[in-house]
């Protein structure tokens, strides 16, 4: 009976989002926070941002909602048997909310702004904090309190980072975003987990309605508030899953599941701040050398781009789900499957690159350069 409600949730959320979205887009309109084009964005017309608001407050909304219900008793029948479990969980998913709400002000304020990175990755380190002081957090089986917070404080701002970077191109983050969670979902359903596949289907609702809007070519723009939330969810939800089962003969190649559902986005990242290293850069410069550029730059319009990198998103994310039923042999063989197919875009690229005679150039044409 829970499958409906995943459902119901998944559907309430995306209408919220629709309406929602719509609404930030002409109060931005209204007030003047839009995109201007320039010479170093693609975007021919003046976009409205804050759409990244559209997403966040309908899932705020529907998690607001759910939890008044819940209170007041006002839930089928079947879910009351789960009421114990839901008011236990009930501190973690107010942890989740209070740290979202943090990352869409200082998104917004870094939006107005244009926050110095450093004074971003302060306002990344305080959200990551409070997440961390609330008892979600990375442990590796390892006790030590020292060790667990530099992991969950890197983890969560990493991803935050990585999804804040992807949102180069119309419908790149959020489609993203809505792959990865989705597969997150799945692993969520097979294993039981409601809590987390509760809120998933209220994120996914979320993000797709947002991507009417903004599925290129783009009526509005998610902004920093948007992406950095996307990235701060999903590395939270992340953490909360549980991967590993105490069964005799269990492998520990599960704990390893986020990364390869996140392989892209880390693969984006990673490679920008090589190319901006091997450059002589600082990694924090914004530039074109995005996967999604990259691609542009061997012949792809913007569109296929986008829908190259869901494909691969999908293609590398969905081998998460086969990896806790492997013993280690099969495990391993995933692992190298992910790493293999990453390997085989980069020598595509390698060679685009020296056909076309660029071998020395990432150039590219993109919404908006971005940086870390």
């Amino acid at each position: 009976m829970w499958k409906y409600l995943y459902f119901l949730f998944f559907i309430a959320s995306f209408i919220f989002s629709l309406l929602l979205t719509n609404l930030f887009k002409k109060f931005a309109q209204k007030v003047g926070i839009i995109d201007f084009p320039s010479e170093r964005k693609i975007h021919k017309t003046p976009t409205p941002l804050l759409g990244g608001l559209g997403i966040f407050f309908s899932f705020f909304l529907l998690i607001t909602f759910g939890i008044i219900f819940v209170n007041h008793g006002f839930v089928p029948n079947f879910v009351r048997t789960y009421i114990d479990g839901i008011y236990s969980v009930l501190p973690k998913l107010l942890i989740l909310l209070l740290g979202g709400i943090l990352t869409v002000i200082f998104g917004i304020i870094d939006d107005i702004y244009q926050l110095k990175p450093f004074q971003k990755l302060l306002l990344q380190i305080i959200t990551a904090t409070v997440v961390f002081i609330s008892g979600i957090r990375i442990t590796f089986f390892i006790p030590n309190i020292f060790f667990s917070y530099v992991i969950t404080i890197f983890w969560i701002i990493f991803m935050m980072n990585c999804f804040n970077l992807l949102d180069n191109m119309d419908g790149l983050s959020a489609g993203v975003g809505f792959i990865t969670g989705f597969i997150l979902f799945v692993f969520a359903f097979e294993m039981g987990q409601l809590f987390i596949g509760t809120i998933l289907s209220v994120f996914l609702g979320s993000l797709l309605g947002f991507l009417i809007y903004n599925f290129p070519p783009a009526k509005i723009f998610m902004g920093e508030c948007g992406s950095s939330f996307i990235g701060y969810f999903l590395g939270v939800v992340s953490i909360l899953l549980t991967y590993y089962k105490y069964e005799e003969g269990q492998n520990f190649l599960p704990i390893f599941i986020p990364l390869i559902v996140f392989s892209v986005p880390f693969f984006d990242t990673i490679s920008v701040i090589w190319i901006r290293k091997k450059r002589g850069y600082s990694i924090f410069k914004a530039d074109k050398n995005h996967l999604s550029h990259r691609l542009v730059n061997l012949g792809m319009t913007h569109k296929q781009a986008v829908l190259f990198i869901y494909l691969l998103t999908l293609a590398t994310g969905i081998n998460a789900l086969f990896i806790k039923n492997l013993n280690l042999k099969g495990g391993i063989g995933v692992l190298l499957e992910v790493i293999i197919i990453l390997i085989v875009v980069g020598i595509l690229e390698f060679f685009g690159r020296g056909k076309n005679g660029k071998v020395n150039s990432f150039s590219g044409f993109n919404r908006e350069e971005k940086s870390i």
